[in-house]
């Protein structure tokens, strides 16, 4: 058994980690750290967790002679200034933001504090990462918007489809993207009812993550347009993302081209024709539905992707990047499916 430690349990990424660890064969949780809940029951705070039978603890409580892997789960900024209490022998899966950029001054102007570095970028779906990955101590996990926007454009970027214009994303999340933190404009009161866009003009933190994935694809610089949106529900991504193409092109081959990228992965799922993505297909689970559509009056390829964003865009994958690391089935404790409606 892999002991595991959970560092942020209490919020909701950290929450997730703590389902899906009680439900994978091959890891014991020897600690979960909370910030404002230490010594609760975890069961108190999270009651869908009534068989984790531990409390919240400090962090400085951790003994990590006992621990073989802690998962991260903290705000962006806040991991970095816990790693060098860290034994080297320790492996890491940072949830939060602090390791995934290259470029320091993208750090800078996106985050606005001191870059902390860059590790494996574990976007544990994509093909060409997953060796990177299963060698790798520290992994950098995605953001949420990050993965289901990556994974729509990557099958055509190495494809070289893409015509060299800004890709164009919309995309929509549930209030628990934001995080457990008491905010206002997450209150059931300002938000059920209501759609509203937010970080609009290229100021939104994933942007740089998004584009230093997908031109690493093909070292083919990518820009892209992306306005996100707040979604009157708890979890879910929904996104839409439409890219020029140098030729003219078919639904049928698109999809082709999608199906032979993701042959081997088992948690990307490209749907029937007639059947869009929908939040509620894949909430609890870390699968990803998609959708590819050409859109001939523009010439443009239109990809739809649904995904948990605290399952596939957060825990989830953190989880997949754990079995990727340990030489497990990617599959290993993830195999559930969403539930709907």
């Amino acid at each position: 058994m892999i002991n595991i430690a959970v560092v942020g349990a209490s919020g909701y990424a950290g929450g997730e980690l703590l389902r899906l660890i009680a439900g994978h064969p091959e890891l014991n949780l020897k600690y979960a750290t909370g910030n404002t809940q230490a010594g609760k029951a975890i069961s108190v705070v999270f009651p869908n967790l009534q068989t984790v039978g531990t409390t919240f603890q400090e962090f400085q409580d951790i003994k990590w002679e006992n621990v073989d892997l802690v998962f991260f789960a903290l705000p962006h900024g806040e991991s970095s200034k816990l790693i060098s209490d860290l034994p080297e022998r320790v492996k890491v899966i940072d949830l939060g933001a602090d390791y995934r950029l290259l470029d320091g001054s993208n750090w800078k102007k996106f985050y606005g504090s001191a870059h902390a570095g860059a590790w494996t970028y574990g976007l544990a779906d994509l093909p060409s990462k997953q060796d990177e990955i299963a060698t790798a101590n520290r992994i950098a996990n995605p953001g949420c918007y990050a993965t289901a926007i990556s994974l729509s454009v990557a099958p055509f970027k190495n494809s070289q489809f893409i015509a060299e214009t800004p890709i164009t994303i919309v995309a929509a999340s549930g209030t628990s993207g934001a995080g457990r933190k008491p905010n206002l404009s997450l209150l059931s009161a300002e938000n059920m009812n209501n759609l509203s866009a937010y970080k609009v003009g290229g100021i939104h933190q994933h942007i740089p993550e998004i584009e230093q994935v997908l031109t690493e694809l093909d070292g083919n610089k990518t820009i892209i347009s992306f306005t996100p949106m707040l979604a009157p529900m708890p979890r879910g991504i929904l996104a839409v993302t439409q890219m020029d193409l140098k030729a003219n092109s078919s639904t049928q081959q698109l999809r082709e081209v999608f199906e032979s990228y993701y042959h081997s992965t088992p948690f990307v799922i490209l749907l029937d024709e007639a059947v869009q993505p929908q939040t509620k297909a894949v909430q609890f689970s870390n699968f990803a539905h998609f959708q590819v559509q050409y859109d001939k009056r523009t010439n443009r390829a239109v990809v739809t992707a649904a995904i948990d964003n605290l399952v596939k865009g957060a825990a989830g994958q953190a989880v997949q990047n754990l079995n990727l690391m340990y030489g497990f089935p990617a599959t290993t404790g993830l195999t559930s499916v969403g539930l709907f409606p």
